[in-house]
């Protein structure tokens, strides 16, 4: 099966209205300037500074790798990888936006591309992307525009799918689910069992909404005609699998690391989790294991997300910046590295249709996902300067719901009205 990325679904590329708008003031002023180790390269010295949030040994394999890549094709330059936190990297790249100092390199959230691009921590790339002979092997869903300059690409996409433990699936004698009614029976027969039901994340920002939206979306929400009654049934449901004990309460604390590593020891049935999980799957599950699209229906949405990748404003070595992108992230050749040390799907077309895709029952299942319900992400309907105030407040409400802070009637008016003038902007 070839992968197809659709016409009106995939990560959406961003097209922004003009008007000043304080993206700083939203942001930034929580986090401290970088320290001189994150700065921009030096362009005599030929140090490169990317500065990306991957806490996840695999993923960290795949910075090592392109680290190792351009290093060995580029005699000479030095790659300084510098980890900054997900929670932080956002309002540390505004803060230094103010001291126009900054990474060469930025590896991102792809949904903040409107965000970083606004408040002015990103150079534009058109006339690198213009030149780049091989951009007709990207889809135009993956390259980030702001009133006409492209400020970014994704060199990957990534997604959710329902992990499962088939060894605890055999015993109790249910097979994966492919819809919501048997994804409950079949956690009721699991719970009954003595085993974990389900491990996602509960962060009340943007990793707990991006894991909230397809079960939301199942039941009918979306954000171009949001309804309090979709969001009240899939509160309800995601409160009868914390009082079943199918979900734990303590998923309000985890990223989407946590949850993955907690169903990897072996106890728990399914984890709502990415294809990014693969190669943590392949060294840490002692069981056998597969993946099914996530149950959500015909009308239920998985976003497409994944990593942007840019160029700070103020880096200091621009041309060696962009031949870092086009040498990894861009290339086939780095594509290649993505998927084989995490699991990532390839943007370029080319890359996407390999074999090891196609042949391989984990990760068809994530390009059937892709066909059938992807997503764009962020959600089309939310005004790109409303995104990251969209974010928190559906991840807030969801996290309410897991921790049971909140009834699901009460959860869903609170979001609504969250909502409402936000989707109006």
């Amino acid at each position: 099966m070839a992968l197809k990325f659709p016409r009106t679904r995939g990560v959406r590329s961003l097209s922004l209205a003009g008007g000043a708008i304080a993206v700083s003031a939203a942001l930034a002023l929580t986090g401290c300037t970088p320290s001189s180790s994150g700065q921009g390269g030096n362009a005599d010295s030929g140090t490169l500074t990317v500065w990306h949030y991957f806490s996840d040994e695999n993923q960290v394999k795949v910075m090592t790798d392109y680290k190792d890549l351009f290093e060995k094709n580029n005699d000479g330059v030095t790659v300084d990888n510098v980890f900054v936190p997900y929670d932080q990297l956002n309002s540390k790249l505004i803060s230094a936006v103010g001291s126009k100092t900054g990474p060469d390199v930025v590896v991102f959230n792809g949904a903040d591309a409107s965000t970083l691009a606004l408040g002015g921590a990103l150079a534009p790339i058109t006339e690198q992307w213009d030149a780049f002979d091989e951009k007709s092997e990207f889809p135009e869903s993956v390259v980030h525009s702001l009133e006409g300059d492209v400020y970014a690409a994704q060199g990957y996409v990534n997604l959710l799918g329902l992990w499962y433990n088939k060894d605890i699936l055999d015993e109790v004698g249910v097979q994966p689910p492919t819809t919501m009614d048997e994804l409950n029976a079949a956690l009721d027969a699991v719970t009954a069992a003595g085993k974990g039901g389900i491990t996602l994340s509960g962060l009340p920002q943007s990793q707990g909404e991006w894991q909230a939206y397809p079960w939301l979306s199942s039941f009918g929400f979306n954000y171009d005609d949001p309804q309090a009654a979709p969001l009240e049934e899939a509160f309800a449901t995601i409160q009868d699998w914390t009082a079943s004990g199918a979900l734990t309460r303590e998923a309000v604390t985890w990223d989407q690391t946590v949850p993955f590593q907690t169903w990897a020891a072996g106890n728990i049935a399914f984890a709502e989790n990415g294809n990014w999980q693969i190669g943590t799957a392949r060294s840490d599950a002692k069981f056998n294991y597969g993946v099914v699209p996530l149950p959500v229906g015909e009308d239920g949405q998985v976003y497409l997300g994944g990593e942007g990748q840019g160029i700070g404003a103020f880096s200091t070595n621009p041309e060696l910046a962009w031949k870092y992108l086009e040498e990894t992230y861009f290339s086939a050749e780095g594509q290649a590295i993505a998927l084989k040390d995490v699991g990532s799907i390839p943007s370029r077309g080319d890359a996407a249709s390999a074999p090891e895709i196609t042949d391989d029952p984990i990760l068809a299942a994530f390009a059937t996902s892709l066909a059938d319900n992807g997503a764009n992400y962020p959600a089309p309907a939310v005004p790109a300067e409303a995104v990251a105030d969209q974010q928190l407040a559906v991840g807030q409400v969801w996290s309410a719901v897991i921790g049971g802070q909140m009834t699901p009637k009460d959860a869903a008016a609170k979001l609504i009205a969250d909502l409402e003038p936000l989707l109006a902007k």
